[in-house]
Order: C-alpha cells, then structure tokens, then sequence
C-alpha cells in the first residue's frame, strides 16, 4: 500500500510540474500582442496606435482613416457597415465590400473586438478604421466556421488576430447613390437616367429597348425575362418568360424599385435595365444566402409583354 502510494505522490508531482510554466510562456494576451507586431512589422503598417482607453487593456490596434462627422454612436444604435477582414495567416479572408455588408444593433455586433473598436475609439457615423484585433477579443480558440482549416476561406483557425477595415455608414441614401454611380464606371455604363423626385428617387434607369405597344401599368398583367445583380455582377436571379400582375411585382418577391421601374415600359418587346438603391430593394432584410442587407441591385429586363 505504501508503494502504491508513493508511486502516486510522484507521478502527482511530475503532473504538477509538467503544468507549470516557465518565465518565458506566454499569456494569450502577450501572445496575441507579439503577434500583433510581428504582423505590423512583416506588413510595412504604419500609423497604427494602440488602444489606451479604460488603462491599455484591450489590446486592440487601429488607424482611423476618415473619424467621421455623424452623430456619436453608442451601444444601443442600429448601424449600418461595410467591412473588409483577413486572418493574420491569410487562410480566411472576405474582402468584397458588395457581400460584406451588416446591419445591427452596435452593442450585439461580433467579434466583441470589433464592437469595442467601434464604439471607443471610431465613434461617429461616416467614420473608416483599420483595426487589429487580437484573438481574444476576435473568436478565440474555437475559430470561426466549418471545414477545414488549411482551405481558404473553410475555416477561420482558432486563436487567430484579424486585420479589419471598416466603415459606419451615416446617410444610406447617400452611400447607396456612390456605390451605383462608382458601379456605372467600373463597368461603362452610360445612358441611365436618375429619378431625383418622388418616392423613387434614386433609381436609375435606362430604356434598353422602345415596346411598340401600350404602357405599362398598374393595371397590367406582364411578361418578360429578366437577369437580377448585385454589385459585384454576382447573379442571383434569372427568370424567362415571367408572368405577373402589376400587384404581385409590387409584392414581396419582386422590389418596388423593379415595379415601379416597369412602369416606365411599353409592351411590345421593350426592355429596360435599372440600377436600384437598396431601400427601393430588399433594403435592411435582404434575402439570406443571396442578397445583403442593404445591397443595390441590377435588373435587365427584355421582351416585355402585356398579356392582359
């Protein structure tokens, strides 16, 4: 017995002291930091500052580009954002403003991170900031998604710092008008004639085809084909020979921004392509798997027929 008990006593101690770390392990924040520096030095970063709000405790690295001149944010607001982001690694990345895009309340955004940097150190609607946020205030040591984590973009592996860029949106109206009027020079696109007046305001349009026959209206049972974008030319709809009543393109299937668009076409195998702002679209619900939050949209329509 007293064997058996010794021999417990010692393998006790060797656990014990297996356990124990050595002056020179590292905490998770130290590691996160050293992490941190060696990425802001590898990357040739300059003007990142470190975050001394509430004592230097969170230990988050930002660079404000644009502070913004909205009204100051606070935990319970609703904001609208658009982000890029990559894990130090570089195996996930999502760098596509046009898909990137969020809506939520300030106080229940994640990685907790990124909250905190928004709210203490950017602070005002319309303002831009790169971030660094070290793993323990990003998604820690589980990680982040499905899959495998030597795939890019299957996995985000744990205890990884992530490189954030990241705009808080002040006036959607203005901003959506900026990402059409960018996306008509990113493809030259010429032509499209902007609604400035009324509850339409902000569409863009362009008569791709004059219909020989009658106006349309909200009276009218149509048919046409048409292809739906978004704003990177990701195509997330596309129907041939549709057939609706005015009603139901006004409905929840089909945007306002699309039937009140159609009011401007003439049967008769006319065409139209629409450039449409996110509130005449699916505007802070989107359609999920397809279309973000607050996502301008593309609509070519052609054959367009009044069938009743």
């Amino acid at each position: 017995m007293k064997k058996i008990l010794f021999t417990f006593l010692v393998l006790f101690a060797i656990g014990i002291t297996s356990c124990r770390k050595s002056s020179s392990d590292l905490n998770i924040k130290q590691y996160d930091n050293q992490q941190i520096q060696n990425y802001i030095s590898a990357n040739g970063l300059s003007g990142m500052e470190r975050d001394t709000t509430g004592g230097d405790t969170t230990g988050i690295y930002y660079k404000i580009i644009d502070q913004g001149k909205g009204p100051a944010l606070n935990y319970p607001d609703v904001i609208s954002y658009v982000y890029k982001m990559n894990s130090f690694d570089g195996k996930y990345t999502v760098q596509d403003t046009v898909l990137n895009h969020g809506y939520s309340v300030l106080g229940h955004m994640v990685p907790s991170g990124v909250q905190i940097a928004i709210h203490n150190l950017l602070k005002y609607r319309g303002g831009k900031m790169r971030v660094l946020v070290p793993s323990h205030l990003g998604y820690g040591l589980a990680g982040f998604g499905t899959g495998s984590t030597t795939l890019a973009n299957g996995r985000l592996a744990g205890n990884q710092c992530l490189d954030f860029t990241i705009y808080v949106v002040y006036d959607q109206t203005k901003y959506d008008d900026l990402v059409i009027q960018n996306y008509m020079t990113a493809n030259s696109l010429t032509g499209y004639t902007k609604v400035t007046e009324g509850p339409d305001s902000g569409l863009y349009y362009k008569i791709t085809a004059v219909g020989t026959g009658a106006q349309v209206n909200i009276n009218s049972t149509v048919q046409a084909n048409y292809v739906a974008k978004l704003m990177n030319n990701t195509v997330f709809d596309d129907h041939s020979s549709i057939t609706a009543s005015f009603s139901d393109l006004g409905g929840g299937s089909i945007t306002k921004g699309f039937a009140d668009g159609m009011l401007l076409t003439k049967s008769g195998d006319g065409g139209i392509s629409m450039l449409i702002p996110s509130r005449l679209a699916y505007s802070t619900s989107g359609i999920s798997g397809s279309i973000p939050v607050n996502a301008c949209l593309r609509f070519d329509v052609t054959n367009i027929t009044i069938t009743q």
